[in-house]
């Protein structure tokens, strides 16, 4: 199927899950549900693809494995700290409420549909690595999926260690509130930073279908994780709640590629 039926296929039923999350979120008064949504979308992105592609099998199977994978992990962790916050919703999300006041509803969903033409956007390079009928895996699929790999269980590691720091936290109340513990004693954000990486691989992973183009996706997450929904608000809601013990952390800690710490 040509790319451009599936990409409008892909965009519209992803528009369709957008509206009834909106509806959803509006019942229950949480807009945050959105991120959940959104991370499960690619999964299903790429399930059509998958069933309406004409490429190799063998390939079209890897790359689905590889975005269910991320996208389930991502979309389950994501829900599960959206139930244990709520009612409460993400300060992104509380700044929106106070930008959009009495137009929130239609506001948001708005918003809630360029969540969905985003989805389609960063997925679009992967309609031509699901057409590729090229029977050989080359070495740069073989090399993306194994960094893809790496990266996914760094930040499956990430998540583990920083859960593991707030129980031992509570316990322990003289550990303070900074997780500086693994992974996190050499950055202070090495889940952004693998998550970043996992679609790095992704792109590793085009390169074996000719796709160098893709890099835009890539490109994109990254600059969302170091300049707007990623790093920023995380640093912002750090300083807000611990004060001094996070600005020691910042000064000795790299922000996002793993380093050692200063002395």
């Amino acid at each position: 199927m040509d790319w451009l039926t599936l990409f409008g296929t892909g965009l519209g039923v992803t528009a369709v899950v957008m509206l009834l999350t909106w509806m959803w979120a509006v019942k229950i008064n949480n807009y945050g549900i959105v991120d959940a949504a959104w991370a499960f979308c690619f999964f299903l992105q790429a399930i059509i693809f998958f069933m309406l592609s004409d490429g190799f099998e063998t390939r079209k199977i890897i790359l689905l494995f590889m975005i269910g994978l991320w996208s389930s992990r991502l979309g389950f962790f994501l829900t599960r700290r959206l139930y244990r916050l709520h009612p409460e919703e993400d300060s992104r999300y509380k700044h929106l409420r106070a930008d959009y006041q009495e137009k929130l509803k239609s506001k948001f969903l708005v918003f809630y549909f360029y969540q969905a033409l985003s989805v389609s956007i960063l997925t679009l390079p992967f309609i031509w690595v699901f057409n590729n009928s090229d029977v050989r895996i080359n070495i740069f699929e073989m090399v993306g999926a194994a960094y893809w790999l790496f990266s996914v269980m760094g930040e499956s590691i990430a998540d583990y260690q920083m859960g593991l720091f707030k129980k031992m936290s509570k316990e322990n109340p003289k550990m303070g509130k900074t997780c500086n513990i693994g992974l996190w004693k050499y950055s202070r954000h090495p889940n952004y930073f693998f998550e970043s990486n996992i679609w790095w691989g992704f792109f590793i992973f085009m390169i074996g279908s000719g796709v160098y183009w893709g890099v835009y996706s890539a490109i994109i997450i990254l600059l969302l994780l170091l300049k707007v929904t990623g790093v920023p608000p995380s640093e912002e809601q750090a300083l807000k709640n611990r004060g001094d013990e996070y600005r020691e952390y910042q000064r000795k800690t790299s922000m996002f590629i793993p380093w050692f710490p200063k002395a």
